[in-house]
């Protein structure tokens, strides 16, 4: 009976679990539509990032890609560093990629270190600067910015031009 009820408890576990977790949503016909974001906005977003952090004395690069991580928008303030291309790119590709903010991304890290492994995606960036793009809940894009002294920084100048672009 000790052999029995281990087994037993492993076998209800996954149906358990199965009746509390929400189904997967698959599509029933060959092909599906989804909410793409225009190149037009990309390019307002990433030109409105910059001129956030310019704002605050900030020399970045914010890139802005659709929902597949396919660079849509590069904006580069004159003085930033080279690197920052890269890394805003990253940072926009992790956001899309796992459809979170790469802030909260690297909070999971620190906080499951089971989870530190995110970090070794190629092309993730698992630093504070990367923000997802949604349109009626929907994962649209994503937006990445990198140059400030901090992710933090970061990823406000991306919010903020994204709530701005949105919001017109």
């Amino acid at each position: 009976m000790k052999r029995i009820l281990p087994i037993l408890l492993a076998l209800s576990l996954p149906a358990a679990l199965a009746q509390t977790a929400q189904p997967a949503q698959l599509a029933t016909t060959p092909t599906v539509t989804q909410a793409s974001l225009s190149t037009s906005a990309a390019v307002r977003i990433a030109q409105l990032a910059v001129q956030n952090c310019a704002q605050g004395g900030y020399n970045v690069t914010a890139t802005v890609v659709d929902r597949a991580g396919v660079t849509l928008a590069v904006a580069r303030a004159e003085n930033a560093g080279p690197h920052t291309v890269d890394a805003s790119y990253r940072k926009a590709y992790t956001s899309a990629s796992a459809r979170n903010a790469t802030s909260a991304i690297a909070e999971n890290i620190r906080n499951n270190p089971a989870s530190a492994e995110l970090a070794r995606i190629d092309r993730f960036l698992v630093l504070a600067g990367g923000a997802p793009i949604r349109v009626n809940n929907a994962v649209v894009g994503a937006v990445g910015v990198g140059g400030a002294p901090s992710g933090t920084i970061d990823e406000k100048c991306a919010t903020d031009a994204v709530t701005t672009v949105l919001s017109r």
